[in-house]
């Protein structure tokens, strides 16, 4: 594997981590209910989207975070994270 497509998949990784992480994070400090019964609740009332969205707030912070190291490459990859939560949520609300 060359070694710019190593780096921006593990921005890619991270990304999607952190958007993970942005997600629980949401739940835990803004919602009264458990992760799982708040999935559930959101595929229910079709705002999973809406919460996706908002654990890619992180990505911002990750993708600034490579920036400043001068880690180019990962930073893409954080960006692709960015774009497929994006399709995600793009596809989640017209299905």
């Amino acid at each position: 594997m060359k070694p710019h497509v190593k780096e921006i998949l593990i921005g890619f990784i991270i990304g999607l981590l952190a958007n993970a992480a942005g997600m629980y994070l949401y739940i835990f400090f803004f919602l009264d209910s458990e992760l799982e019964e708040t999935l559930k609740i959101a595929l229910e009332n079709d705002s999973l989207g809406s919460l996706i969205a908002l654990g890619a707030i992180l990505n911002f912070l990750a993708f600034f975070v490579f920036l400043k190291k001068k880690q180019i490459y990962r930073a893409r990859g954080v960006i692709m994270a960015t774009i497929v939560a994006a399709l995600v949520i793009l596809i989640s609300k017209f299905m």
